[in-house]
């Protein structure tokens, strides 16, 4: 890019953010030229070299951090990868893969893809890409993405190495759409109830959902559990949608509003699927944005129950804007609000400010450990629309039946098995030393979840390979953590042969949050 476009863009984005409602058309213009005037003598007159185009980037996320925490710039070579998610596409062959002792070890083929239509299986390895050996080259993630990923219709040649076959397999793909699934889970939780993890709200969110309930109500499901933990939002018109399931048509969902933009309501579009039955909404405290939108407009309405831990508190609404090289910001231009008027936005900018402590504030505090530690001023009690019930503002969504987090099995050997990556590495190894086995003695998901027990030989092996990976043995942190790890072995071995969605299966079987749910409609 040239300096003179640069200084434009600085100029035009500087023009757009110290506007404000005290300011006069010729301040703005005299501030936007006092900024190009600056970038014009650092570039003509600066005793160094200076790269103008890093200088105008800097000066940028400097300025949109001085407005608030979401407001923020986004390279053109980044902006891809941040909104390639919310699409709910890509280009490529359909795999989900990891690196295991330098080599490209395939977790899952995307069912009916480009690779499991040309007979690629979960575990295989990928040894070379168009005749390009990539194996004990230490390839990196990034540099795989961009040999598998391409334009749809074009053509990728990897050869494979398989466990039981002679040599390598050669196979010929055509790249085609690969979807980016928002749900990671859905199936029966006894015979009347439903459960349906969303983990973000895509383009392809709406469909799905619609889908998967529809899945659940034919095999007889009368009441719901829709997971939003760890669900970080996604589109407004998204999450508008999805919660109209719920609501008859024309109930408020959430409305918008800011110093320049007036008040917009968002409806419920048409009268909802699933109207009548008994539903729970999970959320925690990394549950952000359009989970919150659904779930305040749930609560506010006394549609179903809210469950879990007190939401993140992301309640601003973000417009993308486009600079000529194709970089981008996204602004802050309103806030959201719950039906009965909460503003979902927790405080920033303050002393205490929880985003610059996050989660481990309220861990500290107590807050994710105990209901009472929770304290809401009176003037941040609301009523809710039909039943009258007290809800809480202040940021984030208070759920109606809190569920603490359980840090029972947190130590530092347990920190640093997961944190260096020491626990993923080692479900790979099992997985690749043990699949034909594991296979072989459990042909269906059925029968690996009733019968398959993490035995004490296979937590020696973890232990043991935790020490050559560097971790010395902890043996009372071990035994604290090991119920945990149980569950947690199963559940990814579940996931390496089958998928995700058999992950959550496992796991919710001791998942606090999920067995408060499951109580609570019961009940």
């Amino acid at each position: 890019m040239t300096g003179k476009k640069i200084l434009l863009y600085v100029v035009l984005l500087v023009s757009v953010l110290v506007t404000g409602k005290a300011q006069s058309r010729k301040q703005t213009e005299q501030n936007a030229y006092k900024m190009a005037q600056l970038f014009d003598w650092v570039g003509r007159y600066y005793v160094d070299t200076v790269n103008i185009g890093k200088l105008a980037e800097d000066a940028i996320r400097k300025t949109l951090k001085e407005l608030d925490p979401h407001s923020v710039y986004i390279p053109k070579d980044e902006v891809l990868a941040m909104t390639e998610p919310l699409r709910g596409s890509f280009e490529g062959i359909g795999i989900s893969f990891s690196t295991l002792n330098d080599t490209i070890l395939i977790i899952s083929v995307v069912p009916g893809g480009p690779s499991e239509k040309t007979g690629i299986r979960n575990g295989d390895k990928i040894i070379t890409i168009d005749q390009d050996t990539v194996a004990g080259k230490g390839i990196k993630t990034m540099d795989i993405h961009k040999r598998l990923r391409g334009k749809k219709g074009s053509e990728v040649i990897v050869e494979i190495l398989r466990k039981g076959e002679k040599g390598l397999l050669t196979f010929h793909i055509i790249r085609d759409k690969i979807p980016i699934h928002s749900i990671a889970s859905y199936y029966k939780v006894n015979k009347d109830i439903g459960y349906i993890r969303l983990t973000r709200f895509s383009a392809s969110s709406k469909k799905e959902f619609d889908d998967a309930l529809k899945i659940l109500k034919k095999e007889g499901a009368k009441s719901l559990i829709l997971d939003l933990t760890g669900n970080g939002g996604g589109y407004i018109d998204v999450a508008v949608q999805l919660a109209s399931n719920f609501f008859d048509k024309g109930q408020l969902i959430v409305y918008t509003e800011g110093d320049k933009n007036k008040r917009l309501n968002y409806m419920a579009a048409s009268g909802g699927s699933f109207k009548k039955g008994k539903l729970v909404i999970m959320i925690d405290e990394n549950s952000a944005s359009a989970s919150e939108i659904v779930a305040g407009a749930i609560q506010d309405w006394d549609r179903g129950l809210i469950v879990g831990r007190r939401s993140f508190g992301k309640g601003l609404v973000q417009r993308e804007m486009f600079f000529g090289d194709s970089s981008m910001i996204r602004l802050t231009i309103s806030r959201y609000h719950t039906p009965t008027g909460r503003m979902i936005q927790k405080p920033y900018h303050t002393e205490d400010s929880e985003y610059d402590k996050g989660v481990y504030t309220r861990l500290q505090t107590g807050e994710l450990t105990g209901e009472t530690t929770i304290k809401i001023a009176d003037s941040l009690k609301f009523k809710t629309l039909v039943e009258g019930r007290t809800v809480y503002g202040g940021g984030g969504i208070t759920p109606d039946i809190f569920v603490p987090v359980d840090t029972a099995h947190y130590n530092d050997y347990y920190n640093k098995l997961l944190g260096k990556g020491i626990f993923s590495r080692f479900i790979l190894n099992y997985v690749d030393k043990n699949r034909l086995r594991l296979e072989q003695d459990y042909p269906v998901f059925e029968t690996f979840n009733k019968k398959f027990q993490v035995s004490e030989s296979t937590l020696k092996e973890l232990q043991d390979f935790a020490q050559k990976e560097g971790l010395e043995r902890q043996p009372e942190q071990f035994a604290q953590s090991k119920n945990y790890l149980k569950l947690w072995i199963k559940g990814y071995i579940a996931r390496d042969l089958w998928s995700i969605s058999e992950l959550y299966q496992v796991i919710n079987q001791e998942d606090p949050i999920f067995l408060k749910a499951v109580d609570e409609i019961q009940k």
